[in-house]
């Protein structure tokens, strides 16, 4: 069975960071894309980013510049730094992995998904 844990969210005001891990179980790492997506309030789920296994990285244009995407292929974890939160960020973020090596900008990509994490940004 394949757990994927997020920590790291929270409550920030406009203009701050917040650092968002995912941890998977062992062998849910190996060599796939790892993504993180997000779902605000009464909004589809969308990609925010992802990163292959040897550190290709997509992000969406909105986070450009802002989120980093990285992994820790040893540690089976894959965080999300976010710097430069606006209001328009909150949501719950998800982490997922990715059913292919590549790293894929739909849901329909990944095929294990954590619990979620909040992200409140505030003006």
């Amino acid at each position: 069975q394949v757990q994927l844990v997020e920590s790291g969210g929270g409550l920030v005001q406009a203009g701050d960071s917040l650092r968002l891990s995912c941890a998977a179980s062992g062998r849910a790492f190996g060599t796939h894309a790892m993504g993180w997506f997000r779902q605000a309030s009464g909004k589809e789920r969308e990609f925010v980013a992802a990163i292959s296994w040897i550190g290709r990285t997509r992000y969406t244009g909105s986070v450009k510049g802002r989120f980093t995407i990285s992994r820790d292929n040893a540690k089976s974890t894959v965080y999300l730094q976010m710097d430069s939160l606006t209001p328009e960020d909150t949501a719950v973020y998800y982490c997922a992995r990715g059913s292919e090596p590549q790293v894929g900008n739909t849901t329909t990509e990944y095929d294990s998904w954590g619990q979620g994490t909040q992200v409140t940004v505030s003006s």
